[in-house]
């Protein structure tokens, strides 16, 4: 029987909404044992968030969005406001070999989850946080969600078009970015524990992370926003095609390229207009719009093959569905056909890298406390005791 990479890790994720939950879903899908705490008394804002399995906002298991934040993972359900419930979640603790934490600064103290009591309860755990500022330095206790991130980091400053005010990305890119360095950070962890027997706790900052991933472009940063124009490559742009919303980016690295361009579309008299980089710089809009005129007339995915052919970067511009049906994307196996129990079959996104001895599986994401018995026998608890405090208000 093949295996994850993860198989045998043990995660009690604490995290919600987006920051921790998608670091915790890789660490699901390559084979850990990931069991999500939740309370019904306070639920996580992914279920609460669109799209909704038949419209239905008002079943916290219809979040398309949590589905897919959410996959291969356990549910189960535990009232932190109750010291009973905290007690529940310190045998979770000296279960796992890995707690996730997204909440506030100073929550997990407050409860007594700290990292102290952590280690005491289970030594050698790695505490991973993710939060917007981190938990040290001189911003820590910033308050705040993925898109405070952007603003802080400086995505929205350079981000629109020339002459434009701050614009925000239309995603909480923060919460995208921060999970993919945690996950990394948790496995260095791991593999320090494992040399070394010794726990750690994992910090990491959203801000950090996002001027991480932009860090070499405050340097070249115009006092002008760019837009799709690129300092080297042109042109560089998405253009317009024959039908409704149809796109194709294009980029042309040098001279050659150009020329390559300028060759399927049938315009020579370009190519001689604007021969060489500089020229096609100072062009500017005039070579964008005269680029705009040729493409208008192409079919989107032939005019894309004819350029890939001819050596030009090109790539057709895709919504939502146009991606889930690509065929190459789907060749390549990275939607997969998850079911689940309320949204019913639906494509999810498989890890973008492959294992030729260790595949990962996608599975479905939990249905709110859906493994309460499993999980909490498997800490300890009998049957009387957790229909009792499930009755009490605490497996709640």
């Amino acid at each position: 029987m093949t295996t994850g990479a993860l198989t045998g890790l043990k995660v009690a994720d604490f995290s919600w909404v987006g920051a921790g939950p998608r670091s915790t879903k890789d660490l699901a899908d390559n084979g850990a044992t990931v069991v999500k705490i939740e309370s019904r008394r306070r639920l996580d804002l992914g279920r609460r968030s669109p799209p909704f399995a038949g419209g239905d906002r008002r079943n916290h298991d219809a979040s398309v969005f949590f589905a897919q934040t959410n996959t291969s993972k356990k549910s189960v359900t535990i009232n932190l406001g109750d010291p009973r419930g905290v007690e529940v979640a310190k045998r979770l603790v000296a279960w796992s070999d890995v707690v996730v934490e997204n909440f506030g600064p100073g929550y997990m103290d407050r409860i007594g989850l700290d990292w102290a009591t952590l280690q005491q309860v289970r030594p050698g755990i790695i505490l991973a946080s993710v939060s917007v500022a981190g938990r040290s330095g001189p911003l820590a206790g910033f308050r705040g969600y993925g898109n405070s991130a952007a603003a802080y980091s400086g995505h929205c400053d350079m981000t629109g078009w020339p002459g434009s005010d701050p614009h925000m990305p239309p995603f909480a890119y923060g919460d995208v970015v921060a999970p993919m360095m945690l996950t990394v950070a948790i496995l260095s962890a791991l593999e320090q524990r494992d040399r070394t027997g010794e726990g750690c706790h994992v910090d990491v900052s959203q801000i950090e992370a996002m001027v991480h991933v932009a860090g070499d472009l405050f340097a070249e940063m115009p006092q002008e926003k760019p837009a799709n124009s690129d300092p080297v490559m042109a042109p560089h742009g998405v253009y317009p095609c024959a039908g409704e919303e149809a796109w194709i980016a294009i980029a042309c690295e040098d001279d050659a390229q150009w020329w390559a361009l300028c060759g399927v579309l049938g315009a020579g008299d370009l190519s001689g207009r604007w021969p060489d980089a500089a020229a096609r710089h100072t062009a500017g809009e005039e070579l964008d719009a005269a680029l705009s005129v040729l493409t208008t007339a192409q079919d989107r995915d032939a005019l894309e093959a004819s350029l890939v052919a001819a050596g030009v970067p090109a790539g057709a511009v895709l919504d939502g569905k146009g991606l889930s049906e690509h065929p190459a994307l789907n060749a390549a196996g990275h939607f997969v056909t998850v079911d689940h129990p309320v949204i019913g079959a639906a494509k999810m996104p498989a890890p973008p890298y492959t294992f030729s001895a260790t595949p990962g599986t996608v599975g479905p994401s939990p249905c709110l406390g859906a493994d309460n018995a499993e999980v909490f026998a498997e800490v300890g608890l009998t049957e009387t005791e957790i229909a009792a405090l499930t009755e009490e208000g605490v497996l709640a």
